[in-house]
């Protein structure tokens, strides 16, 4: 299936920025409010369903020059129309 970006930025911040940014998505997934994404003139709302699925990947990327890059994704997955199954999670 061919994949369109819809949306894409990628820059450093604070943790605390970053904490706050993820604290509105957040209430946003809690209020079963639309998401709007926002950078430049890139803009996208989206609208979960009441249950997506939820995608946790950590990675450790080890580059030729012996550099390593440690990350860690979040990720909501839906398909139109259709709400998710049950799954469970603890972040901790």
């Amino acid at each position: 299936m061919p994949e369109e970006v819809l949306f894409e930025t990628e820059n450093t911040q604070s943790r605390t920025d970053i904490a706050a940014y993820l604290r509105t998505v957040a209430d946003k997934l809690e209020s079963g409010e639309p998401i709007t994404l926002s950078a430049g003139s890139q803009s996208v709302t989206l609208e979960p369903p009441a249950r997506p699925v939820f995608e946790v990947k950590a990675e450790r990327e080890t580059s030729s020059t012996d550099r390593t890059e440690t990350s860690v994704e979040f990720e909501l997955e839906w398909k139109e129309g259709e709400d998710g199954d049950d799954g469970s999670l603890a972040i901790e």
